[in-house]
């Protein structure tokens, strides 16, 4: 099981992108909210919003994406999102837990409110980070497949915002060209063909190399903001790594080729000899 965490939409868009579409989408559960109808749920949320006016961003959206294969149960699922808010602290709050019907893979959208029942504000700093935890807590204890790494087939780009899903393009077309690249011109180059921008941050004295960052279309991330392995160090230490394990097999080869040279002028020489 894998999670996805976007914050900052309003609860109308969120709501009827969730919910509008009610042949792939179940409302399994709510709370303080209206379920039969996005607008209402919506209505809902933004009522109790306005207890906290100064909380703009008060609209935590997260994704649950079980691995193909996997189908809990509604109840499951249910008891999954609401340990899920529980473990990322969002209590004594409204909430809906809607699950996704695709051909791929099940997955389910919990949309919660930020500002609590008591019209206070629910931190959301580091709640990305804090839900990737309780995702990796939560597949353990009900015995779902782990997720080893980021798998973008396991994400449905068509949930997402479109800045969302052109983030994680970036990041799966970055992970494609990696291992074919040795510096980072050539994964620049590389990069290009598919247009994304990736643009150099340099230090203005020493042009030392300090930032990275990614623009496809309209919309550009910092490396370490599509992902932790696509900061600078991180990047920079990978493609040496690549550089390194290029030299290691040249290395390999011409010392195979010098054996085999001398293999054959031995045989030569014995040949000769005899």
């Amino acid at each position: 099981m894998i999670s996805k965490v976007i914050t900052g939409r309003s609860f109308y868009g969120c709501c009827r992108y969730v919910c509008k579409d009610m042949k792939r989408s179940v409302v399994l559960d709510t709370e303080g909210v209206r379920g039969h109808d996005y607008r209402l749920m919506a209505e809902d949320f933004e009522m109790q919003q306005q207890l906290r006016p100064s909380k703009q961003r008060a609209v935590f959206h997260g994704i649950l994406s079980f691995y193909p294969g996997e189908s809990p149960t509604d109840e499951k699922m249910v008891m999954i999102a609401k340990e899920y808010l529980e473990k990322n602290s969002i209590i004594d709050t409204q909430y809906s837990i809607t699950k996704h019907i695709d051909k791929s893979h099940l997955h389910m959208h919990i949309i919660a409110n930020l500002v609590n029942n008591r019209g206070k504000a629910i931190k959301d700093n580091w709640l990305g980070l804090r839900a990737k935890k309780a995702s990796q807590a939560l597949t353990l204890k009900h015995e779902l497949k782990q997720a080893l790494r980021k798998d973008v087939k396991l994400t449905q780009l068509e949930s997402l915002s479109e800045q969302e899903a052109i983030r994680y393009q970036i990041y799966q077309t970055i992970m494609e060209a990696i291992p074919r690249c040795k510096s980072m011109d050539e994964l620049q180059r590389s990069l290009m063909q598919k247009q994304i921008d990736m643009r150099l941050k340099f230090s203005s004295t020493e042009r030392q190399l300090q930032g990275i960052s990614f623009k496809m279309g309209d919309y550009s991330f910092k490396g370490s903001a599509i992902d932790r392995e696509l900061s600078v160090k991180k990047l920079g230490q990978r493609l040496e790594m690549n550089m390194q394990m290029e030299l290691k097999q040249q290395i390999e080869k011409q010392q195979q080729l010098l054996l085999s040279q001398q293999q054959e002028r031995h045989i030569y020489r014995q040949r000769i000899s005899h």
